[in-house]
């Protein structure tokens, strides 16, 4: 099979699997679907893919690849703690309602954290990753006194994964950015400083494109 189209009908195999994924989740989603929805033969697909698992995996792969670089994406523009970790939050939340590959790696790695308790998964890194950002910005003051990094970033992510959730159930999560845009804009008077969202709030007024 020549390169180049060997990689679109792995494309392709990917993509109809995620459709499926997102909408019935892993158990929900039978192979023959997947191969209806991708117009490959079972011969293509296992040339590609040793199973379904073996290719929820891959899918798995890709959102595991990708939050890491967005992360020190982020982390490279020299922005004060607290913005790093709005704006990432943000652009991953939007990547999330445009791209059904990484909203169907997110869901069968939640699937698998509920399934198997204790597994690692996207949503306790996702916590660290917070909370790590929050702890420099209430060392660099940006924080009210009291506030606890640790409990904020719970709080956050268990945020996100609900509007998710409700994002995905109603508007394909195409309303999920402006879900929790709204939860930021309650949030962050209770976290921090007044100063810090007199000069940083208009963020959410009129939000930049990633």
């Amino acid at each position: 099979m020549p390169q180049h189209r060997a990689q679109a009908t792995r494309e392709a195999i990917l993509r109809a699997a995620a459709e499926e994924f997102d909408r019935f989740g892993y158990e929900g989603a039978p192979l023959s679907a997947i191969l209806d929805r991708s117009g490959v033969t079972k011969g293509a697909f296992y040339f590609h893919f040793m199973s379904k698992e073996a290719l929820a995996s891959a899918i798995v792969q890709v959102q595991d690849d990708t939050w890491p670089r967005l992360a020190h994406a982020w982390q490279d523009r020299g922005l004060d703690p607290l913005r790093t970790a709005v704006g990432l939050f943000d652009e991953a939340v939007v990547l999330l309602s445009r791209d059904v590959v990484l909203r169907a790696g997110v869901r069968i790695a939640a699937d698998r954290e509920l399934g198997y308790p204790g597994l690692a998964g996207s949503h306790p890194r996702w916590e660290k990753v917070l909370a790590d950002l929050l702890f420099a910005a209430r060392d660099e003051g940006q924080l009210r006194p009291g506030v606890d990094p640790e409990a904020a970033a719970r709080t956050l992510t268990a945020a996100a994964l609900g509007a998710r959730l409700i994002s995905t159930a109603t508007s394909r999560c195409a309303d999920y950015p402006d879900r929790m845009r709204e939860v930021w804009r309650l949030v962050l008077p209770g976290v921090a400083t007044d100063e810090w969202c007199a000069a940083a709030f208009r963020m959410f007024a009129d939000p930049e494109p990633p």
